[in-house]
């Protein structure tokens, strides 16, 4: 249901017309599900301390001042509900954070299903999957999904199954089926950001794994291998690749995005909005996307949410970095650092996203375990004593 809620409204045509209120209502919906089935499986409403959940909490006041605001409108407040009932239903969830793969191996599911919708928009429609419109890149043709967003969800399901294979999780048989379809799919979104945080996140994962495993050293020196192959057998192909046809002015300035940012930092701002932001809106300036997590934010929650941001990555790499070498770990170490590169070039730090569930996925692997429950006394029945035998003097 969270990963409903979390694909958005926006994007591509779709082979049958989807009215955006009719996607909407499905998205809160299943937030409204998410939090109703998660309160109904904990009633007594036990959770586990966590930081990370603590800051996300703390990022709802400047999120909840700024955007009462009249100027900010009713959808400033309405998206800070739903922040609200999204922090809130991890919270609910945290009662099952034991530092295990159990949310990875649903979290590598979910996204599967994702993926094979727009596998299958694929096979319906082949010119709306891959329209000029996007410049051929593949979009999502039976569910609105833009090219990054299919290249987020492939890289991170890529990413967690090869570590789940390296840990001995899975088989390559089960490996293979997830991770040469989403590598097909994450090829046709041609999308850089996705690709260099796959790239970027696997190496500190498996560096991690490095000294304690032999399947990591094995599978790092293959890579090398093949990626030095590829380079010198298909450099051009995959330069042209990576350029998408643009200019070199298009590409250095990051297809307009620093356009969009240089207009956003010079803009004049009071001393609230330097503070608290301007309200949750739909991470655009000026009619433009941000597309920037960072300058989304500072846009939104001002710089008291920057800060509030930038603790979570702090605090959540630094426990990465105090555990012992672990499966649990690598794959928190991916996560982190997969969002990390991504919000340079991609929104949602700051808001209910994909990016908040994938850094919930790695705060319930950085989570102790959760101390034995003592075993009952066992139920011994108690032998008769004669009346006799009570009497404090012995014969």
């Amino acid at each position: 249901m969270l990963v409903l809620n979390t694909l958005g409204s926006a994007g591509a045509r779709t082979v049958v017309p989807l009215p955006r209120s009719l996607i909407q209502m499905v998205t809160m919906g299943a937030l409204a599900a998410a939090f109703a089935l998660a309160l109904t499986v904990n009633l007594r409403l036990r959770v586990r301390p966590s930081a990370y959940l603590f800051l996300l909490t703390l990022l709802l006041v400047p999120s909840l001042v700024s955007s009462a605001d009249p100027e900010s409108g009713f959808g400033a407040l309405f998206r800070c509900a739903r922040l609200a009932l999204f922090v809130g239903t991890l919270w609910l969830l945290s009662r099952w954070w034991d530092g295990g793969p159990t949310f990875v191996r649903h979290h590598i599911r979910m996204y599967f299903l994702v993926l094979g919708s727009v596998a299958a928009g694929l096979v319906v429609s082949p010119g709306a999957a891959l329209p000029e419109l996007y410049g051929g890149r593949l979009v999502g043709a039976l569910w609105p999904l833009t090219p990054p967003q299919i290249g987020q969800y492939a890289a991170v399901i890529i990413g967690l199954t090869v570590l789940l294979l390296l840990g001995g999780r899975t088989d390559r048989r089960g490996a293979a089926l997830v991770v040469v379809p989403s590598l097909v799919l994450l090829a046709l979104t041609h999308t850089r950001t996705a690709t260099l945080g796959l790239i970027a996140g696997l190496v500190l994962a498996i560096g991690s794994l490095f000294l304690t495993s032999a399947a990591a050293r094995r599978f790092f020196g293959w890579t090398v291998l093949c990626a030095a192959v590829a380079a010198v057998g298909f450099g051009s192909a995959l330069q042209a690749w990576f350029l998408r046809g643009q200019s070199q002015e298009n590409f250095t300035s990051l297809t307009g995005r620093a356009k969009v940012w240089d207009a956003l930092l010079a803009a004049d701002r009071t001393a609230s909005e330097l503070l608290l932001g301007t309200g949750l809106g739909d991470k655009s300036f000026g009619g433009l996307p941000i597309d920037n997590s960072w300058l989304a934010v500072y846009h939104e929650q001002g710089l008291t949410g920057v800060a509030l941001v930038a603790a979570v990555l702090v605090v959540l790499g630094g426990v990465a970095l105090l555990r012992p070498p672990s499966l649990s770990r690598a794959c928190a170490i991916f996560l982190i650092s997969y969002c990390a590169i991504a919000s340079y070039t991609e929104a949602g730090l700051g808001d209910a996203s994909p990016y908040l569930l994938h850094l919930a996925v790695a705060a319930s692997l950085l989570a102790a375990p959760a101390p034995a429950a003592p075993l009952p006394a066992p139920d011994v029945p108690r032998r008769r004593v004669p009346r006799w035998a009570r009497t404090s003097e012995v014969i």
